[in-house]
């Protein structure tokens, strides 16, 4: 079941990607040929590169713009306590904390249905103390 949902999401995300280089191609020969006329096939060119380059400068911005927004103090609604506890345990013990990680992640494969028992478990144990 949860392998199936990944695999569907990485098929989404590989189509929304092919799709969306498609797109890009299709704009850029649309800007060509929309300026090749008047500018020559040197000029034209060149408008689609400084196109680009405009497009990549402005997400440039955008994505410096999200980086100094301030962030929620939780994450995925975990008090503060316990994220804190969770990465400096992470920090003081790092091989632990990959070991387990991956023993973790072999037991979700294997049994999907533990996983879920234990982030209900987890989950339920952070809502009651609140």
């Amino acid at each position: 079941m949860i392998f199936r949902r990944l695999l569907l999401a990485a098929t989404a995300l590989a189509t929304f990607s092919a799709g969306a280089a498609v797109f890009v191609v299709a704009v850029a020969f649309a800007l060509y040929a929309l300026a090749e006329p008047r500018l020559g096939r040197a000029g034209a060119a060149a408008a689609v590169a400084a196109a680009a380059a405009g497009l990549i400068v402005i997400l440039g911005f955008f994505v410096a713009w999200m980086g100094r927004r301030k962030r929620p103090k939780t994450l995925l609604g975990l008090s503060g306590g316990a994220l804190k506890r969770a990465f400096e345990f992470v920090k003081q013990n790092p091989i632990v904390a990959a070991s387990a990680a991956i023993g973790a992640g072999v037991m979700a494969v294997r049994n999907p249905k533990y996983l879920g028992e234990v982030l209900r478990a987890f989950l339920d144990g952070q809502s009651s103390s609140k």
